[in-house]
C-alpha cells in the first residue's frame, strides 16, 4: 500500500539547506499500521505529508495505492488523495461556515458526487454525532470536532488512513474514545493506517513503531514479538 525509498526533504534557509528528513524508508502492506514517533522537529509530520502526497520531496520516491507520487503533479497528487487517502488533524481542519455534515461531505462534494447524505449520516451515527449532524464547529467540543473529522476521513472509503497527532488537543477520556474509534473504524474497513503521536501507549496499538532522530529512520520495529 505505502513504499518509501530514501524520501529526503531540504529546505533553502538564508543560513544554508536546512534538511529535516534524511533517506527514509519503509514499506507497509495493504490493512497493516504503523506508528511514526520521535521528538519534536525530527521529521515525523514532514514525513506524513510526503507520504501522502501534500508536499513533494527533494529526493527519493513514494509509491501510494500502486502510484508514484513524485512523479505526478499538484493536481494528479491530489486525485490520488482524494481516491485512496483519509486524514484526521490535530486541529480538526473543519470548515467552520459548514455544518458537521457537511464537512463529511466535503471530499465526495469534491469528487462530483451528490446524493450521499446518507451515507454521510451513518458515518456520524457510526462516531455517535447523529444529534449533532446540523451543528456548525464552533458549537461542538473539541471531540466532537474530532469526530468529525474522522467520519470525514472515512466517507470516501480510503485505502489508507494519515492521522497526525489525532489526540494531541483532547483530554484524557475524549483522547481515549478517539482511539478506540479509530482503532474501530480501521479495522472495520480494513484501512492501512499511518500514526504521528508523541504518545508511545497510542503507538503500542500499531503493529509497528518507526522512531526518527534527526530526520532519520532510527528503527522500525514490531510492537510485539513474533509468534
Amino acid at each position: 500500500m505505502l513504499r518509501v525509498e530514501r524520501l529526503t526533504k531540504t529546505y533553502s534557509t538564508a543560513a544554508g539547506p536546512l534538511t529535516v528528513l534524511h533517506e527514509a524508508s519503509f514499506v507497509l502492506a495493504a490493512g497493516a499500521s504503523i506508528a511514526v514517533v520521535g521528538p519534536s522537529g525530527s521529521g515525523k509530520t514532514t514525513l506524513l505529508g510526503l507520504c501522502a502526497g501534500l508536499d513533494r520531496a527533494t529526493g527519493g520516491s513514494v509509491e501510494l495505492a500502486g502510484e508514484r507520487l513524485d512523479g505526478l503533479d499538484e493536481d494528479a497528487r491530489a486525485r490520488v488523495r482524494n481516491s485512496s487517502v483519509g486524514f484526521v488533524f490535530q486541529n480538526f481542519q473543519l470548515i467552520p461556515t459548514l455544518t458537521a455534515l457537511e464537512n463529511v461531505l466535503v471530499p465526495l462534494e469534491l469528487r462530483g458526487e451528490s446524493g450521499c447524505e446518507g451515507k454521510g449520516r451513518a458515518l456520524l451515527e457510526r462516531v455517535g454525532l447523529t444529534a449533532r449532524a446540523d451543528h456548525y464547529p464552533v458549537q461542538l467540543s473539541g471531540g466532537e470536532q474530532q469526530r468529525v473529522a474522522l467520519a470525514r476521513a472515512f466517507i470516501n472509503s480510503p485505502k489508507i488512513l494519515f492521522c497526525d497527532e489525532p489526540t494531541g488537543n483532547l483530554d484524557g477520556d475524549t483522547a481515549e474514545s478517539m482511539v478506540e474509534l479509530i482503532f474501530g473504524l480501521n479495522r472495520e474497513r480494513g484501512t492501512t493506517l499511518v500514526l504521528v503521536t508523541h504518545n508511545i501507549e497510542l503507538a503500542g496499538r500499531c503493529q509497528r513503531i518507526l522512531r526518527l532522530k534527526n530526520g532519520s529512520v532510527a528503527s522500525d520495529l514490531p510492537t510485539r514479538p513474533a509468534a
